[in-house]
């Protein structure tokens, strides 16, 4: 686990998860799911492909309806919500995509611009500029204003699909398998960013990945999905201080010191 943090309070819960169940067909997925996300943290969901931890996040953001189970996000019970009260509270929920989910046809400015104006319809085009540059500079990518999605490397455009989930402040970030086919440099550099958004926005984050360096690096706490549920939590190192052959299975597969 990184350094303690003085702005993650591990009494206030900012999302909690009971007895999520989420089948397909024959397979079951979710076999009855506990999570607390605190104020603040950053944590990591580890798990081998295939273990659910997609279906997971995609649940949360509210992409899939679950099966069984309750989803308590931002003291607000999701299945209570009327369409109306969700939306709201899914503008509360940034969600990072795998692939970054930028439109091909729009300059990067126009893809920050997209959300913002979409949902914020009193901005000036003065306050719409200075909520871009912002986001821009806080992912290190402030030249890139003008160019379009294909003109960026895999690391900028996943910069640029933080940023564009950064702009309207959101209170929870999502993020699926960020440094997902990356260079192991550019991997680094993603990690740094998602701490570095953790530290000047004060978000709580729940980070999914198979990348056990991503998870070293950014995870306040860890956990484990293991046959549909949460087999192993806590630090990086308690996780993997086990004789558990399904964990250190994985260890051994994927972590290069």
């Amino acid at each position: 686990m990184n350094k303690a943090k003085s702005f993650i309070d591990y009494s206030k819960t900012v999302l909690s998860i009971r007895g999520l169940r989420k089948s397909f067909d024959d397979f079951h997925v979710l076999r009855g799911v506990d999570l607390d996300l605190f104020q603040g943290e950053n944590l990591v969901v580890l798990g081998r492909s295939g273990t659910g931890k997609s279906v997971l996040i995609k649940i949360i953001a509210g992409l899939l309806k679950a099966d069984e189970g309750t989803i308590n996000v931002l003291s607000r019970e999701v299945s209570r919500l009327t369409p109306r009260e969700l939306d709201e509270l899914r503008l509360k929920i940034g969600f990072s995509f795998q692939n970054s989910a930028l439109y091909d046809s729009m300059t990067v400015r126009e893809n920050l611009e997209f959300p913002l104006t979409r949902h914020i319809k009193s901005l000036s085009r003065a306050q719409v500029n200075q909520e871009v540059d912002s986001v821009l500079e806080a992912v290190g990518l402030a030249q890139t204003a003008s160019q379009m999605p294909s003109q960026l490397s895999g690391g900028q455009r996943k910069r640029i699909g933080i940023a564009r989930t950064l702009i309207l402040k959101p209170k929870i970030m999502l993020y699926d398998e960020p440094t997902a086919g990356l260079d192991p440099i550019t991997c680094i550099g993603i990690n740094n960013l998602i701490n570095e958004v953790q530290e000047k926005y004060h978000t709580s984050s729940i980070i999914i990945t198979h990348d056990l360096t991503c998870a070293k690096m950014t995870g306040d706490r860890v956990v484990m999905l293991l046959e549909g549920q949460f087999g192993r939590q806590g630090t990086f190192e308690e996780v993997f201080d086990t004789q558990d052959e399904r964990v250190k299975s994985f260890y051994d597969y994927n972590f290069t010191n």
